[in-house]
């Protein structure tokens, strides 16, 4: 028969089954069961070698096919292009591994997220031991400021609070109590146990420590988040199944073209042969160089990176490149609610004085409202240091901010009227209550739970003073409670009684005067409101996932407006009790996620994947990070856990919603310039082989060498592509829906755009040889490459934008296009030097009227790749 879990167990029962007393374990029992056990610490999963994975990177099939020129070029003696094939190869290679090594920090951060030393009890001793020594069976002494080094049941409590919002979500500390829990619970609700990597805030306590090392809650986090996939970015898919296909096709054509030269030679049957097939080998390796991008790869991850500068003004500091690409795509985001939605902050937001329907509508305070702020933060631990830090429970400090609003400080307060004796909080008396002298009497003034504080009042302050309280009173109460808990607030009573004398007990509080309620939430951040409306729009759905109540998280989203009519709220045991069909059935309508595990975390980021959808996934706990490792693109808090940080792919400085839809807009508009970037290279080098392709059939001379293609791919290419990197958003760029990560690279009009300007950059550079040839051959292959060089140069400028022309887009709203014309300028001008000239196979005779031929053709092309865009629009109008 299964064993209950822990938090259900008798003590008693659970000493036996753990081999353990309330005395703690002697010497030789902790020894002997590190060594069956091992170290309470994580254990990694063994990473791929570096070298394995610069490897993988050769994958690639145009790699491959660059690979077989560069080999073949080397061979053959053209030394100088293959060396060059080869360090563009490498150099991608080396960049893509760094890239992999900076993502696999997550678990090492999770290993030092424990405590160094803990207090022990062995041979009926306490003693300090490193934490990673702690076994199964130890008895663990908690005291406020303690990190738990184990998972553990607890023994022993005072007033014991412990922050579990790294593991749980949960914005308030929790409350612990010994009490058995009888039904199942997720782990926010095990109030009777305590958890490895959380902080004791309050009180103090005692451990029997059941679980350790990767048994324990924070190491089942890490084995999810070892076995969490990291999801390729739609950029990245779509360029490997392009690429797939690019470079299949690649092979083939050249192939086919050899093959076809091949059969004209035999069919010629010239006198010898050989160098008539070398030829033909050669004019097979130019059209590969010329349909391949070589620096396709890197101007990508330039352009990205220009996107991380974009993004860092929208708050948002990128760890991953992909991130920016993938956040255009992005069509969930699954949030937080505390400090990405919410402030962070407990603030109250009403207060409910007996027959005062007017409470604090004044500067000038009234008798109630002075007992109700004295209560507040007389009865209260929270404090200011010196360097002005609130420090203490969120809820006090939600008192104190109040209390400086209505010009009441608590510093001065405290030196007015100090702390005679107190009686602190407790989770089974649900009370807080201190003593002070007050307009010459004492009295103890007394905070706690409505329900506790209503039962111990006999008496009700009210504008004309103090009266018996009546039955009706006690219902009208219960009742201003229940409307505020159904607001989601949280709330407290305050209460007062004179005392005789400073000697006090449990049973001074009794026989009460209630003075009023005061009612708190984290209220949302005011930009939010926008934030949700403008994602919406851009047809981006936004989900809230919170470890907080269900009750609470739904009010929030109301407030925001995320939460409506015909929405679904679950919590995590809810979720659980769903299969995947009935989840799969209801996840459209579900927008609020309450109490949730980290597993229900990675369950519905899986479950929208699954549906075809690019998610975003918030968070700051160390709960978070398998679902930040699971989503497309994991966002994590700055102010969050160094786990959730190195799992995530981007960092959000202000921990805000509306930062991260202003980062979706920079993402679309750098997805746009990547498109830009790709779709100017391809043109450029489809005009290229349709130039080729013509020549061969016309048995024209091979219109370019191997080493102008490269050097007009690598060096000319790059920097007008890099260049387009930099354009500004398209009008209306969140108007549009997010694109279908299916979507091809070259969907939709792209396609028709690379072909028509390819076609016309073909055509000109066909003229420019043909005309060429008329001089000599030799001239119509300097001509066919300085027409070629000039009209991809030019192509930026319409490349800019597919709608705009580029006076319509600002002729200097991009400074970076105008310093790639001055660049590529330089470039075209080295190539004409007359120690240069022999290497680029430019006669000395190619002169100035050479040179006009061959840019007016260029500037003919772009005039009419810029007309056309005139013309459609005109048409779709």
């Amino acid at each position: 028969m299964q064993e209950k879990p822990y938090y259900q167990q008798d003590l008693e029962a659970l000493y036996q089954q753990l081999g353990a007393s309330s005395e703690g374990l002697s010497a030789s029992e902790a020894k002997a069961k590190l060594e069956a056990e091992g170290y309470n610490e994580l254990k990694a999963k063994k990473k791929v070698p570096t070298w394995k994975l610069f490897l993988e990177t050769f994958k690639d099939a145009m790699v491959i096919v660059l690979l077989i020129v560069a080999i073949i070029q080397m061979l053959m003696g053209s030394v100088v292009e293959s060396i060059v094939i080869l360090a563009v190869l490498l150099l991608n290679s080396v960049v893509s591994v760094i890239q992999t090594k900076k993502a696999e920090n997550s678990l090492d951060a999770l290993k030092k997220l424990s405590s160094p030393n803990a207090k022990v009890q062995r041979n009926q001793e306490t003693i300090s031991i490193p934490a990673r020594e702690v076994v199964v069976g130890d008895i663990v002494i908690l005291d406020a400021g303690d990190f738990v080094p184990a998972d553990g049941r607890l023994i022993e409590e005072s007033s014991l609070k412990i922050d579990e919002g790294a593991l749980t979500g949960e914005s308030v500390p929790a409350e612990k109590d010994l009490k058995i829990i009888s039904e199942s619970v997720p782990v926010g609700d095990r109030i009777n146990m305590a958890f490895s990597g959380t902080l004791v805030v309050y009180g103090r306590g005692k451990l029997l420590v059941t679980n350790t090392g990767t048994t324990t809650e924070i190491g089942k986090v890490a084995d999810l988040l070892e076995n969490a996939d990291s999801q390729a970015t739609p950029l990245q898919q779509n360029l490997n199944r392009f690429s797939q296909k690019l470079g299949l096709a690649v092979l083939a054509l050249s192939i086919l073209i050899f093959v076809i030269q091949l059969a004209r030679i035999f069919f010629e049957a010239p006198a010898d042969v050989w160098p008539s097939i070398i030829n033909a080998f050669m004019f097979a390796i130019a059209v590969a160089v010329a349909a391949i991008p070589e620096a396709l790869q890197s101007i990508v991850t330039i352009v990205l990176s220009l996107g991380t500068k974009q993004m860092t003004r929208a708050h948002a500091i990128v760890r991953k490149l992909s991130a920016v690409e993938t956040l255009g795509s992005t069509s969930i985001i699954c949030t937080d609610k505390t400090g990405t939605l919410t402030q962070n902050k407990m603030t109250v937001v009403d207060a409910y004085l007996p027959e005062n329907d007017h409470s604090f509508k004044t500067s000038d305070l009234t008798n109630q409202e002075k007992w109700l702020l004295r209560s507040a933060v007389l009865a209260n631990d929270a404090a200011v240091n010196e360097a002005g830090k609130k420090i203490g429970d969120p809820t006090e400090i939600a008192l104190i901010d109040f209390g400086s609003k209505k010009k009441i400080e608590s510093a001065e307060l405290r030196q007015t009227y100090q702390r005679l004796g107190e009686l602190p909080f407790d989770s089974k008396r649900k009370l807080m209550s201190t003593v002070h002298e007050i307009d010459h009497e004492l009295v103890l003034l007394v905070k706690g739970a409505p329900d506790v504080v209503f039962d111990r009042s006999n008496q009700i302050l009210t504008n004309d003073g103090v009266r018996q309280m009546t039955d009706k009173d006690l219902v009208g109460l219960r009742e201003k409670n229940e409307a505020f808990s159904n607001r989601a607030l949280r709330v407290l009573a305050f209460a007062y009684r004179p005392l005789e004398n400073k000697n006090i007990d449990f049973e001074s509080e009794n026989d009460l005067i209630f003075v009023g309620l005061l009612a708190m939430i984290d209220p949302p951040r005011e930009e939010v409101f926008d934030a949700i409306k403008q994602a919406k729009s851009a047809g981006i759905q936004p989900i809230m996932i919170t470890g907080d109540h269900k009750t609470t998280a739904r009010a929030i989203a109301e407030q925001i407006g995320l939460f409506e009519a015909g929405d679904l709220a679950l919590t995590g045991a809810e979720l659980d009790n769903l299969s995947d069909e009935e989840l799969k059935a209801t996840l459209e309508n579900v927008t609020v996620y309450a109490r949730v595990s980290p597993e229900n975390k990675i369950r519905i980021v899986r479950a929208w994947q699954e549906k075809g959808h690019i998610s975003a996934m918030t968070g700051d706990g160390v709960n978070d990070a398998p679902a930040l490792k699971q989503a497309n693109i994991g966002i994590a808090m700055g102010t969050g856990t160094e786990v959730a940080k190195d799992a995530s792919a981007m960092v959000l400085t202000d921990d805000n919603f509306a930062s991260i839809v202003k980062a979706i807009g920079v993402g679309r508009n750098v997805y746009d310039n990547i498109k830009k970037s790709v779709s100017y290279l391809f043109a450029g080098n489809l005009g290229a082989i349709i130039a080729i392709i013509f020549a061969l059939l016309m048995d024209w001379t091979n219109s370019f060498t191997a080493l102008q293609l490269l050097f007009i791919n690598l060096a000319n290419d790059s920097v007008p592509a890099i260049a387009l990197g930099n354009e500004k958003a398209e009008p209306n760029i969140m108007a549009r829906k997010p694109r279908n990560p299916k979507e091809g690279i070259f969907s939709g009009s792209t396609l028709i755009s690379v072909t028509y300007r390819g076609i016309l950059i073909g055509a000109v550079v066909i003229m420019a040889q043909w005309i060429g040839m008329q001089h000599s051959e030799a001239m119509g292959v300097a001509m066919s490459f300085s027409t070629l060089i000039l009209a991809r140069t030019l192509q930026i400028l319409p490349a800019r934008s597919n709608s705009q022309t580029a006076i319509s887009a600002g002729f200097f709203t991009n400074k970076a296009v105008l310093y790639a014309l001055a660049f590529c300028g330089l470039l075209y001008g080295f190539t004409l030097l007359p120690f240069v000239r022999p290497i680029f196979s430019v006669p000395a005779s190619f002169g100035w009227s050479q040179f006009l031929i061959s840019f007016g053709l260029a500037l003919i092309a772009t005039i009419l790749m810029e007309i056309s865009k005139v013309v459609i629009n005109k048409i779709k109008k």
